[in-house]
């Protein structure tokens, strides 16, 4: 069987207020946590505690991500800092991508 290569380029990744987003995710998370609570016991009695437990996983996991983003986020500022130091511009990939650097050659 045959290696399956790409036909073309994958588009570049898609960057936006990204800090902001998992912040808000996150809230809306434990707010529905937090309004899923006082219904504790008809979510029980049903069966269904799962909805309130993944409301809160939900929450937690943001928490997460929230750091993670937060890190990338200043890992990208110190590496373009560098960049601006150095008197290179980012390449068309990204900071780190092809044109992120002076010409070889």
């Amino acid at each position: 069987m045959a290696k399956w290569t790409a036909k073309h380029e994958a588009p570049e990744p898609l960057e936006g207020p990204v800090v902001a987003t998992v912040t808000g995710g996150t809230i809306v998370w434990f707010a529905l946590f937090l309004v899923q609570l006082p219904f504790y016991g008809w979510f029980a009695d049903r069966d269904l505690l799962w909805w309130v437990w993944c409301c809160a996983a939900g929450g937690v996991l943001g928490l997460i991500g929230l750091w993670y983003v937060r890190g990338r986020e200043a890992a990208l500022t110190r590496h373009a800092d560098a960049l601006a130091a150095r008197g290179t511009q980012p390449g068309p990939a990204g900071p780190a991508g092809p044109g992120a650097g002076p010409a070889q050659g």
